[in-house]
């Protein structure tokens, strides 16, 4: 998931004026991200679903995570945060716009028994994976 490793950074929020090393990434991660970066993705792949970032992170998790004083996302659920924000931004770099990348995200796919995108990437690394073959297949030209 190396496109785009900046907008993946300020899509999260953890980016400053210089780019942030994948390892450096990995490391925020296993540290837990602020929970301001689940916003910032939900807000960018579903802006009119205010409930998304519930299939991220559970509400009642969520909330217990904004008590604390660090307001930090676990390690699982920062994976699965960073996850979708990779898919979101090669989605955005293969269609070149936010809505066509959500319609694909959110559009029933053949290659995925009529799976939505969505449900695959946040459901593991590996569907995850599958869904960054079909967006490397539609950008490099090959059937998809």
């Amino acid at each position: 998931m190396q496109y785009g490793m900046t907008g993946i950074t300020d899509l999260l929020g953890v980016g400053d004026t210089t780019p942030v090393a994948p390892i450096r990434l990995a490391t925020m991660i296993e540290e837990g991200l602020p929970v301001a970066s689940l916003d910032s993705v939900a807000q960018a792949v579903a802006p009119d679903d205010t409930s998304f970032r519930y299939r991220i992170v559970p509400r009642a998790t969520l909330m217990r995570r904004m008590r604390q004083p660090d307001g930090r996302l676990s390690p699982e659920e920062s994976g699965r945060l960073a996850r979708l924000a990779g898919i979101w931004a090669f989605a955005r770099e293969v269609w070149g716009d936010d809505s066509d990348a959500r319609e694909f995200l959110f559009r029933k796919h053949p290659l995925i028994e009529m799976r939505l995108p969505i449900d695959v990437v946040l459901g593991s690394d590996i569907g995850a994976g599958v869904i960054e073959q079909i967006l490397g297949r539609l950008k490099y030209g090959t059937a998809a």
